[in-house]
């Protein structure tokens, strides 16, 4: 993406820098707005019709970064305009006023630990409102509908229903801004040349604020039938991942890989809830009654990448 960046040289490791980054549609999640929304939406996990009103400013980016043989220590700040689309299908019917959003992240990076010649910690931490990409990277999908089985016999089956988004509006209001906060960490060990395996995990909270959990739940409770109505309604959700990762170099540019990860939906509905869905055809699961419930997969990749 373009980005203009001005970087200051302290010495001694330390340095500093302003950026101004294009802000290109991987860079926001959702901007919902839920007077849209559809009970086909809602049961994908998207709480409205997604009303990006494209760029109008860049985000802003400062960071200070000291880095040092034992590793580096970085602090970084972002702004990030949220600008939205029509309440409407065309322009009389007025938008909602540009509102911005804000990121902080902190890492840590340890290298030349007692463990083994190149191997390496990695952590970091992030707080947004309103700038959800700076926590949920940016090819993650931002809708969740993810199935499994339940023990309940009223429900078909389950389901876990979640979705990230920067921000969400009603008609005639302005935006109100979702907040995230997370940390992910790794530890890679290199075993010989050829061989290394890190493990890896992460978890990060959406949270969605009082008034915004207002709009999305009249939709979700009218849309979807939601079984404890609007008290039991919560959109609210925790995303987390764990895995483990080897990789075997034989040659240079020639990498085989195996990583086994399991990802886990805490979806915060009211336990007990059920939600009648309609014909998902996508995924072949019928218009039926499913249980709210958390879920989980466990995912095995295995890569072959030569590089040229």
């Amino acid at each position: 993406m373009n980005q203009l960046t001005y970087t200051a040289d302290f010495g001694q490791g330390i340095t500093g820098s302003l950026s101004a980054q294009d802000q290109v549609i991987y860079g926001t999640t959702n901007i919902w707005n839920v007077s849209g929304a559809t009970a086909a939406g809602l049961a994908t996990g998207a709480y409205g019709a997604d009303d990006i009103g494209a760029s109008r400013s860049p985000d802003l980016i400062a960071m200070a970064r000291i880095d040092q043989a034992w590793g580096l220590f970085q602090a970084s700040l972002a702004a990030h305009d949220n600008h939205a689309a029509y309440y409407g299908a065309d322009e009389t019917t007025g938008h909602p006023g540009d509102k911005w959003g804000w990121a902080a992240q902190l890492a840590l990076s340890l290298k030349n630990i007692p463990t083994g010649a190149g191997d390496t910690i990695n952590l970091s931490a992030a707080y947004t409102n309103g700038a959800t990409r700076y926590n949920f990277n940016d090819l993650m999908v931002t809708t969740y509908a993810m199935y499994g089985g339940t023990g309940m016999a009223s429900g078909y089956q389950s389901v876990g229903l979640a979705g990230l988004s920067d921000s969400v509006f009603v008609a005639g209001a302005g935006q109100e801004l979702t907040t995230t906060y997370g940390f992910r960490g790794g530890y890679t060990h290199n075993w010989n040349p050829l061989w290394n395996t890190a493990i890896y995990g992460g978890w990060a909270a959406v949270r969605y604020g009082n008034t915004a959990k207002g709009y999305i739940c009249n939709a979700f409770v009218a849309g979807l039938a939601l079984s404890s109505g609007m008290a039991g309604c919560n959109p609210d959700f925790n995303y987390g991942a764990v895995g483990v990762v080897t990789r075997w170099t034989p040659v240079r540019n020639l990498t085989f890989t195996a990583d086994l990860a399991y990802t886990m939906l805490d979806q915060k509905y009211a336990s007990g809830s059920t939600v009648t869905l309609p014909l998902q055809s996508a995924v072949a699961k019928p218009a039926a009654t499913y249980a709210l419930k958390d879920q989980s997969t466990l995912t095995l990749l295995l890569r072959a990448q030569r590089n040229w």
